[in-house]
C-alpha cells in the first residue's frame, strides 16, 4: 500500500536495502488470505524451528498464492488503487476532525478513533452493525494499552465519500445516544 511499486513503507522511505526481515499479510491490500516472511536462509531456519505460530501451520495452497501473484503482478504497475486508498483515509480523517470526533491522526491508510474504554467501543461497534451495516473492528487490550481502547477504519479504494459521510453521521448519532462528547468545532 506504500512505495511507487507498493514495496512498503521501507520502499516509500528508501530504506529497502537495510531491511534485514520483511514480513507482511496476504490479506489486506492482496485480498486473499495468509503471510510470508521474507529474509536470508538462517533466519528463515530459525523461525521455521522456533516460531510457535509458524510449527503448525502449513504451505499457502496453490490457489492463493496464483491470487497473490496476480495481485502482486497487479500491483507493482499500478499505484491508482494506493492513491485512492491514502485519499479516502485522509478524507475520511478530515471528516472525523471537522466532525469532533476523536481521530488519531497518523501518516498511514488507517484511521483509528479513540474511545478510551473496551465496553463502549464493542458498543459502537455493535450499534454499528446492526444498525447501519458498517463493521468496523474495536480495538482492545492488549494490543492497545488500557483506556486507549479505540475503533479502527481502514477505507479502501473504492469507497466514497458519501459512504464516508454516511459513517460519520452514524457514528455522531452513536456518540450523542451514548452521551460521548465531541470536540466543538474551533
Amino acid at each position: 500500500m506504500y512505495g511507487a511499486r507498493g514495496g512498503g513503507i521501507s520502499e516509500r522511505d528508501a530504506v529497502a536495502d537495510r531491511v534485514t526481515i520483511i514480513e507482511g499479510t496476504l490479506g489486506k491490500a492482496f485480498g486473499v488470505m495468509g503471510g510470508y516472511i521474507a529474509a536470508d536462509q538462517n533466519i528463515i531456519d530459525v523461525i521455521r524451528s522456533y516460531a510457535p505460530g509458524f510449527i503448525f501451520t502449513t504451505s499457502l495452497s496453490p490457489v492463493l498464492v496464483a491470487g497473490v501473484l496476480a495481485a502482486v503482478r497487479h500491483l507493482k504497475s499500478s499505484s491508482e488503487e494506493r492513491d485512492a486508498q491514502q485519499a479516502n483515509a485522509a478524507m475520511l480523517k478530515k471528516l472525523f476532525f471537522d466532525a469532533g470526533l476523536p481521530v488519531m491522526m497518523s501518516n498511514t491508510h488507517i484511521v483509528p478513533l479513540m474511545v478510551g474504554d473496551p465496553v463502549k467501543a464493542k458498543k459502537i461497534s455493535d450499534i454499528l452493525l446492526a444498525e447501519y451495516g458498517i463493521y468496523v473492528q474495536p480495538i482492545n487490550y492488549p494490543t492497545v494499552p488500557r483506556g486507549t481502547e479505540r475503533l479502527r477504519f481502514t477505507p479502501g479504494p473504492q469507497h466514497n465519500e458519501e459512504m464516508m459521510r454516511d459513517l460519520t453521521s452514524a457514528l455522531l448519532e452513536i456518540w450523542d445516544r451514548m452521551e460521548i462528547p465531541v470536540a466543538q468545532a474551533a
